[in-house]
């Protein structure tokens, strides 16, 4: 698909234990595309191919109609593909500003451009006053802000939040909600939004993924994820992620 990044037939084996089976997934530009799941059904690994940190057995990673599976990390993210760890992965000892700016620099950019740059980032997205403050002495929710703003250095066209509301609040994911329809809209990169907590994503994507097993079981618009009996299913057992979400 063109203006797209997508995953076609991609498998992916663990010491012969399937991760992936034949997932195919397109995440326009100017959308914001769910993909849920119970824990282990291999979201996270789908994300690592997508960012070419793990190379899938079978398939096809495209991006803009281009087969990129093969790219490093590094050559994925000047191409134009960032992500979001669960882990924040902020380099700890550096100031916030620092840590956008580190990455603004890895991207080519001189230091003086880079660090414009990473202040226009911070007050785009509302923490320019954490600029100083270091990254690892920030709380567990701030720390995803500003790694979703190392993420968007240099706009990418296509952005992989991998559980960025994990540990918020209910007030914290209302902003966050907000945050990735600017993302959206101001800056028009595709996202792929990885989420535990259900209502958020079924209130901000326009299309959504269900991954159990490795399997894309469901897939379609909000309102019919949320009525899928085989979405129920799924969840069944995950009581955190059952408890008001979809049942």
């Amino acid at each position: 698909m063109a203006n797209a990044l997508s995953a076609e037939q991609v498998s992916v084996s663990f010491d012969g234990l399937k991760a992936l089976s034949n997932v195919t997934l397109s995440v326009p530009r100017g959308e914001v595309t769910g993909l849920i799941g119970p824990n282990g059904a291999g979201k996270t690994t789908f994300v690592n191919v997508l960012t070419g940190f793990q190379r899938p057995d079978t398939g096809q990673v495209l991006l803009d109609g281009e087969e990129v599976g093969h790219l490093s990390p590094h050559l994925m993210r000047r191409r134009g593909i960032a992500r979001t760890f669960q882990s924040g992965r902020l380099f700890a000892d550096l100031s916030v500003i620092d840590n956008l700016e580190v990455t603004g620099v890895g991207l080519g950019l001189t230091r003086h451009v880079a660090a414009a740059k990473a202040e226009e980032m911070l007050s785009w997205i509302g923490i320019r006053a954490m600029a100083e403050r270091t990254a690892g002495a920030l709380p567990y929710t701030d720390e995803r802000r500003v790694a979703i703003g190392r993420a968007l250095m240099m706009e990418p066209k296509y952005l992989l939040l991998d559980e960025p509301a994990a540990g918020m609040s209910a007030e914290e994911a209302g902003d966050l909600v907000k945050l990735i329809r600017r993302i959206r809209d101001e800056i028009g990169c595709g996202v792929l939004l990885i989420e535990h907590n259900i209502g958020l994503v079924l209130s901000v994507c326009s299309h959504i993924h269900v991954l159990d097993s490795g399997e894309v079981i469901e897939a379609g618009p909000p309102r019919m994820i949320s009525s899928s009996e085989r979405v129920r299913h799924a969840y069944m057992g995950t009581q955190a992620d059952a408890e008001g979400a979809i049942l």
